[in-house]
């Protein structure tokens, strides 16, 4: 065998005189390679024919092994360079100059269950993304052409020195993050909505950006109420007092985030907690809705789903727009939350084209209530496009998802690259308007 290799060696150079001229071999390249979740990436390909069609892939795997994947369609530069900063798509899964288009747009491959999302469980290890090069344009769900170069890439959601401590204190159960360094940091409260459970990507990555934040179940969670039937406010209450005097946290008060439901639950914790002092809400109603919500003697009866005005597509997606009680309707005043009680400052983030209630027009009901009552403690993000829950950046955009409650998919409105430049603007926006709050 050895002595095969050296004749093999020896007349590779008279091999490569009757060999055509080649070109440098292609080569992709994703700088950073690894990154924080919420950083963009810049995503290079040289070595290509000038004007050279390719299609451009990402896959990634979620915990339980369900593939995602997107595509889109470039053309080498007359270098046969291509740069996705600079460079259009022109077709696939999105079209123009997009950064980080194919990781925005990562849905489930076509032999996995539809409206499935990509969301980390597990916050402490990174989602791998492959990137790919394929000769031609091929259509998304059909067989693409060669691979011609590939490269892995990292997406992380804490980065190194961020400490996760699960809790257990009193009733309060959740995950607490805090940033590396003695401290003391500005403390938030991160909840999501009626998917229930313990939800910590987003806590990781404001630890990761500098807060205390403590991801909290409310639902669904290991003691927790298994469903949504009725809350007390205590719980919260707890939770906040817990943050608020843990030695990391800075005082005198602490931030609230939420999303869907746990954004309403963030406008009754700032009406009602002195503790709370800055809140921010994504796509939220600005009425208790359906499980009623107690505070001592007080009651906040909660809006009900009419399930007689959800509509059906005929590929079986459930659009509840309609369904949710009219809360400008005076038979529904007592479950407004008094939100004008509130000495904090509120950061109402909607999506125009939010389709899984009327969340642009709640927050409009939000300010009006506060404007009649002389206040100006607040700061409405508005995106035209964007649909319901609008995550950190490069999330990847989910329009219809699968409800954990009704076990249907639901739709929850907007359109890829509106949604997606949604998350990246409003991110920055939520960091600013909580370290302005809270110090």
């Amino acid at each position: 065998a050895i002595m095969w290799r050296a004749v093999a060696v020896a007349s590779a150079p008279a091999r490569a005189l009757f060999r055509a001229p080649r070109r440098s071999a292609v080569s992709v390249a994703v700088s950073p390679p690894a990154a924080l979740a919420d950083e963009r990436v810049e995503t290079r390909v040289v070595g290509l024919g000038p004007g050279q069609p390719v299609t451009l892939r990402a896959v990634a795997a979620d915990e339980r092994g369900c593939l995602f994947q997107s595509c889109a369609h470039y053309r080498a530069d007359g270098r046969g360079e291509l740069h996705l900063g600079t460079d259009a798509s022109h077709g696939g899964d999105y079209t123009g100059v997009e950064p980080m288009g194919l990781f925005w747009s990562l849905a489930p491959a076509g032999m996995e269950r539809p409206y499935q999302r990509l969301v980390p469980r597990s916050t402490g290890t990174p989602m791998k993304v492959e990137m790919l090069v394929h000769q031609g344009h091929s259509q998304p769900g059909a067989f693409p052409g060669p691979v011609v170069a590939k490269a892995e890439v990292e997406r992380w959601f804490t980065a190194p020195g961020v400490r996760r401590i699960r809790l257990k204190e009193g009733s309060v159960r959740g995950s607490l993050f805090l940033p590396p360094g003695g401290g003391p940091f500005p403390g938030v409260i991160d909840m999501y909505g009626d998917e229930g459970g313990l939800i910590e990507f987003r806590s990781s990555l404001l630890a990761t950006r500098g807060f205390a934040a403590l991801s909290l179940p409310y639902f669904d969670f290991e003691d927790l109420p298994k469903v949504m039937k009725e809350f007390q406010l205590e719980y919260f209450e707890e939770a906040a007092r817990f943050l608020q005097r843990h030695p990391k946290v800075k005082g005198p008060g602490v931030g609230v985030i939420g999303t869907g439901k746990g954004a309403e639950l963030a406008l009754s914790m700032i009406t009602f907690l002195p503790e709370v002092v800055a809140a921010v809400c994504i796509s939220g109603c600005s009425s208790n809705t359906v499980a009623d919500l107690h505070y001592g003697e007080m009651t906040l009866p909660g809006l009900r789903f009419d399930m007689n005005k959800v509509s059906v597509s005929d590929a079986g997606v459930f659009d509840i727009f309609e369904a949710l009680d009219d809360p400008t309707n005076p038979a529904n005043s007592p479950c407004t939350i008094p939100i004008e009680k509130a000495e904090g400052h509120f950061l109402l983030v909607v999506g125009e084209d939010d389709r899984m209630w009327k969340s642009s027009l709640y927050a409009e009901l939000a300010i009006g209530r506060l404007r009649q009552h002389g206040k100006e403690n607040f700061e409405l993000l508005s995106y035209p496009g964007a649909g319901h829950r609008i995550d950190p950046p490069s999330t990847p955009f989910c329009q219809v998802a699968m409800d954990r409650v009704l076990g249907v998919p639901v739709l929850g409105g907007g359109e890829g690259k509106a949604h997606a430049h949604a998350q990246e603007h409003s991110w920055g926006k939520i960091q600013e308007f909580l370290h302005l709050h809270l110090g």
